[in-house]
């Protein structure tokens, strides 16, 4: 890449916390021009955009960009813009403390299944004291969509507390401890061998309702699913179906295609389904700045920054 300007001109539309991702891009770099989209700034300046669902149409209202920072995991905020330049880089936070927290929202759902607690829970609702033998955890076999940065994070810790972990993705990885998958043709055999089915891929238009009936039938009798990456992954109404016939033994899901999930939405009540919202993992703020910066010092040397998003997969 050639060198940049070594003065940013950085714009921030952060979801409704642009003031604190603000103050911090500040502290973090004190000689640039920093802006929130509330403020009175010149769009004709603005070389760096931090952006996380940000308003429809800003991107071609700021016509000398040079890079776009996603502030959170997923990127399809931006790379769905249909105004965003071809030439535009788009960069993506790499980790920014969320694989700790996708590994302690991972370990807990899982073992949810794993010991049975959606089961207790179902007899606590009828006031049923029952005992159930404890499986061993060498048995519960996990498969992990998605193998980035936090998808390994949570394979590995899985892998380490003693499951018997998988891992699939669009292209081969290495993970120690971990039997890895890729590509079409090995997505069938890799959900036959998933007890509990982690989602934790990007959202693309090839990921866009890949669990739909078609996949979830491969999944073995009485399986588990748990989803953090993003709702469109999974057909809702499959889902359902699904569970209320007995396929799925139940869900843990963190996202929706829709967000807020609807208070009509079937989800809520249905027995089989633990819902949270969108919290398995938050940026932070601090470790994020600190990456982005890290990323504009590498841009203004000519360097290619960490977490380049590929345009044409997606992520």
């Amino acid at each position: 890449m050639s060198p940049q300007s070594a003065t940013p001109n950085i714009l921030i539309s952060a979801a409704g916390e642009d003031a604190d991702w603000k103050k911090a891009m500040v502290e973090r770099l004190p000689d640039a021009n920093v802006a929130t989209t509330d403020d009175d700034y010149d769009p004709a300046t603005i070389d760096h955009a931090l952006f996380w669902k940000q308003p429809q149409g800003l991107i071609k209202t700021l016509p000398n960009l040079k890079a776009i920072f996603s502030l959170g995991a997923g990127v399809d905020h931006v790379v769905s813009s249909p105004s965003l330049p071809a030439d535009i880089p788009v960069i993506r936070l790499e980790d920014a403390g969320m694989a700790d927290q996708m590994v302690q929202y991972h370990l807990y759902a899982a073992l949810h299944f794993m010991r049975d607690f959606d089961v207790y829970a179902a007899q606590q609702a009828k006031a049923t004291w029952t005992q159930h033998d404890v499986a061993r955890i060498s048995k519960c076999r996990v498969g992990v969509m998605g193998l980035g940065a936090l998808g390994a994070a949570v394979a590995s810790a899985l892998s380490n507390l003693g499951f018997a972990v998988s891992g699939w993705s669009r292209s081969m990885k290495a993970i120690d401890g971990i039997t890895t998958y890729a590509g079409e043709d090995a997505f069938a055999e890799f959900l036959g061998q998933s007890d509990i089915l982690i989602c934790l891929l990007p959202r693309t238009p090839e990921t866009e309702g890949l669990l739909n009936s078609s996949a979830l039938s491969h999944l073995p009798k009485r399986a588990a699913i748990i989803n953090a990456a993003r709702g469109a992954m999974i057909n809702e109404a499959d889902l359902l179906r699904a569970l209320d016939t007995g396929h799925l033994r139940g869900a843990f899901l963190d996202v929706a295609v829709t967000e807020p999930l609807p208070e009509s939405h079937p989800f809520w009540d249905h027995p089989k389904i633990r819902i949270t919202p969108h919290i398995a993992a938050a940026t932070r703020i601090e470790e994020a700045v600190d990456q982005i910066a890290q990323n504009i010092d590498r841009m203004a040397r000519g360097e290619t920054p960490s977490g380049l998003v590929d345009r044409q997969s997606g992520y």
